[in-house]
């Protein structure tokens, strides 16, 4: 027969092993709630950073448009000496020739492949309907005639050799010797020694008026 001291020992052990069970089960607990705390942490976080950078986006796309409808204001605004300037002008794609308003010309419908104008200079002249379609795409077009001096040629070609958006030919109907284009903008000059050439170039190669920024001036023709 067992005695009472051996009882209560057993007992005692008992109720050791139960205590011990449940504090290891409340361990459990807190370790798992511990643990969801620092999911829904890290969940709080990645929505922030998520939501700033969707933020930033919106933001930066926004200042983005804000700012070139500025340059486009800016640039109506603020005309070059002796420019002339037309708005509205079509951006179809033809198949056929196309009677423009002014000589050469700078904007309206055009052929569906552009000419090459990545400060291709052309000893023979294009074809409208092709520079047009550059046009479209932010290139400036220098155009002269036969009353244009030799050294103001050879000057204007070497700047345009090394101007990505240009492209240089001759032009024999054009009424002044030298003339820049740019998509709905035109300037007459007479010297490549004029300070407008240099303003216009700056101002309008894949300048604020360019219909399709960012769009080729290679891969289109070339001849």
């Amino acid at each position: 027969m067992a005695s009472a001291s051996s009882k209560n020992s057993n007992a005692g052990k008992g109720k050791n092993s139960s205590s011990y069970k449940a504090e290891a089960r409340r361990a459990r607990i807190e370790e798992q709630r511990r643990a969801e705390r620092a999911r829904e942490r890290r969940n709080r976080i990645i929505t922030i950073v998520a939501s700033t950078a969707i933020l930033a986006g919106l933001v930066g796309g926004g200042w983005y448009l804000v700012d070139r409808a500025n340059q486009k204001e800016q640039a109506k605004a603020v005309p070059i000496s002796g420019e002339k300037t037309w708005s509205n002008l079509s951006r179809n794609h033809v198949t056929t020739k196309v009677a423009y308003p002014m000589t050469p010309p700078v904007g309206g419908n055009h052929a569906p492949v552009w000419q090459d104008c990545n400060g291709n200079v052309y000893t023979q002249p294009v074809q409208n309907e092709n520079a047009v379609h550059s046009l479209e795409h932010g290139a400036v077009w220098v155009t002269y005639n036969n009353k244009a001096a030799d050294a103001d040629v050879k000057a204007l070609a070497a700047k345009v050799a090394k101007t990505p958006y240009t492209l240089m030919s001759p032009y024999p109907g054009q009424s002044s010797p030298i003339t820049l284009n740019a998509w709905g903008h035109q300037l007459n000059v007479t010297k490549a020694s004029d300070p407008r050439v240099a303003e216009f170039l700056g101002k309008y190669v894949q300048g604020p008026q360019t219909p399709e920024p960012g769009a080729a001036c290679t891969g289109g023709k070339s001849s």
